[in-house]
Order: C-alpha cells, then structure tokens, then sequence
C-alpha cells in the first residue's frame, strides 16, 4: 500500500510538471541561409596561388536574409560577405580570402551569424599549399672544390 502512495504521487509530480513547462511554437516563416556545399576546397595549390574562393548560398526562406557578421577562425582567413539584404529566393555569395604564402594543409572555419536566429552557420576551408620548386634546377653533383666524376 505503501508503494502505491508513493508510486500515485511521483505520477502527479511528474504530470504537473510536464504540464507547467511552457512549449515553443515551431518557427513557419523567416529567412533560411542555405549553402550549396559549406566545404570551401582550394585543393592541392601552389603557394602564392589564388587566394579567393567563393560560397554560394540561396534564401530559401520567407523573409529578407541579412548576414550580421562573418569571422574566419585565424587571420589568414578572411571572409567578405554581402551587406544588403538577400530576398527570398536570391543567391548570394561569400568570398573567402586565405592566406595562399603559408605552406601546409588547410584546415580553417568561418562562422556566419544572421537574422536567422542565434546559432553560427559554419563552413569549412580546407586544402593543401605545397612549396613551389623550380623545375629547371640541375641535379647537385658535388661542389666546385670535389666535383664528382
């Protein structure tokens, strides 16, 4: 009997709480960033080589879509983005800027924040920049005191 009190008031508890907790609507309307791919890939490049790439997106929203801000995630990216409203379904275009002198793989993100809501919108750079050689460099042969052959 004892177990049933107990287990009848843990019921009402748990009722009058699920009750008491506010629901959100779901959102019907608004702006909709939407990427055609959030992976920007320089590929396999040469250092110095074009530094711009650019990331299409398209409104599939209802309402006018305005990018408040875009951050690459070090200095060496650098995002630039349009500053005036894209209607509903318009395309627009980050252009990212990397830093093409530095050797070594990509692996950078830039963070866009708009009127959507409150969570970032990511997309993600990366590639690889080689060292370039010069092909028309002769073979080491030893040096002009020792010369080989």
């Amino acid at each position: 009997m004892k177990y049933l009190i107990l287990f009848t008031f843990a019921l009402v508890l748990s009722l009058s709480l699920n009750a008491q907790t506010p629901t959100t609507p779901a959102k019907t309307g608004g702006p909709k960033m939407v990427f055609e791919n959030t992976t920007v890939d320089y590929g396999e490049i040469k250092k110095g080589a074009d530094p711009k790439r650019k990331a299409v997106f398209t409104n599939k929203g209802t309402e006018p879509l305005v990018i408040k801000s875009a951050r690459g995630s070090c200095g060496c990216t650098v995002p630039t983005w349009p500053k005036e409203p894209i209607m509903p379904g318009e395309t627009g275009v980050i252009e990212i800027t990397y830093d093409t002198q530095r050797v070594g793989s990509i692996n950078k993100t830039v963070s866009i924040q708009t009127n959507e809501g409150e969570e970032e919108i990511r997309l993600f750079v990366k590639g690889n920049i080689t060292e370039e050689h010069e092909e028309n460099v002769p073979a080491n042969s030893g040096n002009v005191m020792n010369p080989k052959g």
